[in-house]
């Protein structure tokens, strides 16, 4: 099929075959096709969509534009973890060691952050020394000797994803649930794994803003992963307010620090309880969520997990003592409370408003090439459901820079919506899952 006809079946509302699918983003990978072609069929899919089979097609076609990578040297069933992005969100600093400390291999490429979400690389990358940059070797290497690694994408992984994401970067076709689904699917396929859990965000803070929306999506990646022989499940977790109390790269290794040495923020502690325990079964490590629950504690109070935290930052390059010595982690030269202008409950916290806002302050990057600054960030003292009064600090301003502090401050108070009505609780941190 010729590429014009390929956009206007879409256009007109067709089903794609999948070999129409797979010679399409081949085409668009070797340059046969063009951006203004591929840009006006991403656009057709926009608004009609794409069927299950579709999806996965289309995840096909982008796995086999590039390498696989092939984790059958290391022993057990190998598990991965992919978030679809939240404010706060530093689930894989935890997860991977207490999956680790249990004896599943954990196996991540992650990313970096972009926009108001952030990225676990450069979480990573804000402690001193270590490296995100492992060749095929060294990654297999290191998760078969310690059983765990977190590294960037490596090699000709997937380039059909990279060339289609940039495209719908700049043609506003983002928001499409097929397009996400294989997206994500095709980099945690070709990545080797064996089990997938996904965590997929709902909320303010997030990609998709409604239960059904992120239903939508964690259906359609669950199906994907499943028609590709990979065991996969999906929680779908809130994200109307960001999850712990830290936002920024250093701020946020500190908070899994704490979680990993049995403290720690309750919501942070539990959504990795929830998230471990589907990966632990999936895994085949327990028969169900209870047994799965009761070993992930353990790790978390016994050390086992942390030590795992030490042996990745070890065998990558990093300070250990930056992680046995919290303190030693970058830290902003100035801080600043944002104080409450009344007295009564935090009814919501607008977890977009604070990412931007650490974005604001320097933690993120509006553009890839974009430096960040591992110093700087917010850390929450009031959460969703907590009684404040007047003067109280609602948040701790972490910065580097006044310029940038004046362009944070308003935002980060005004993201507090504080109420007298009575009865105000958090909003709930578990909204559903999907196998």
């Amino acid at each position: 099929m010729r590429a014009y006809e390929f956009i206007l079946a879409k256009r007109m509302g067709e089903t794609h075959s999948e070999a129409e699918i797979v010679d399409f983003i081949k085409g668009y990978v070797d340059g046969r096709i063009s951006d203004a072609q591929a840009a006006a069929w991403c656009m057709a899919v926009y608004f009609n969509k794409l069927s299950r089979d579709e999806m996965a097609a289309l995840t096909k076609a982008m796995i086999e534009s590039g390498d696989r990578i092939n984790l059958s040297a290391i022993e057990g069933i190998k598990v991965d973890k992919h978030s679809t992005g939240g404010v706060g969100d530093k689930t894989t600093l935890v997860l991977g060691p207490m999956i680790a400390a249990i004896g599943l291999p954990f196996a991540k490429m992650s990313g970096r952050g972009l926009g108001h979400t952030g990225g676990t690389l450069d979480k990573l990358e804000s402690i001193p020394g270590l490296t995100v940059e492992l060749d095929r070797p060294r990654f297999v290497k290191q998760v078969g000797k310690i059983g765990l690694a977190v590294v960037g994408q490596t090699g000709n992984l997937v380039p059909a994803d990279k060339k289609l994401y940039a495209l719908r970067d700049e043609t506003a076709t983002v928001e499409n649930i097929g397009l996400i689904a294989a997206s994500i699917m095709s980099k945690k396929i070709a990545a080797g794994a064996d089990a997938i859990v996904l965590d997929v965000k709902c909320g303010r803070g997030a990609f998709m803003t409604t239960v059904p929306e992120a239903r939508e999506l964690a259906e359609a990646m669950v199906h994907i992963g499943n028609s590709f022989g990979r065991k996969t499940a999906a929680i779908i977790s809130g994200m109307d307010q960001p999850l712990g109390r830290a936002i920024g790269n250093a701020l946020e290794v500190k908070e899994a620090i704490a979680t990993l040495t049995g403290g720690g923020p309750e919501d942070l502690r539990e959504l990795c309880l929830v998230l471990g325990a589907k990966m632990a079964v999936l895994g085949g490590a327990c028969r169900d969520a209870a047994e799965a629950r009761l070993l992930l504690e353990k790790t978390l109070d016994n050390g086992t997990a942390f030590e795992k935290l030490r042996l990745l930052v070890q065998e990558q390059g990093g300070d250990v003592a930056a992680i046995d010595h919290p303190e030693r982690l970058p830290g902003a030269a100035r801080q600043e409370e944002v104080l409450a202008p009344s007295s009564g409950t935090v009814k919501a916290i607008d977890s977009l408003a604070l990412g931007l806002s650490g974005m604001a302050l320097g933690s993120g990057r509006e553009r890839k090439e974009d430096s960040i600054d591992y110093a700087v960030g917010i850390v929450l003292n009031k959460k969703a459901g907590q009684k404040v009064n007047q003067g109280d600090s609602l948040a701790t301003l972490h910065y580097n820079n006044d310029v940038r502090l004046a362009a944070a401050r308003n935002r980060v108070l005004e993201a507090f919506q504080i109420t007298r009505e009575p009865n105000v609780s958090e909003p709930p941190l578990i909204l559903g899952s999907v196998e």
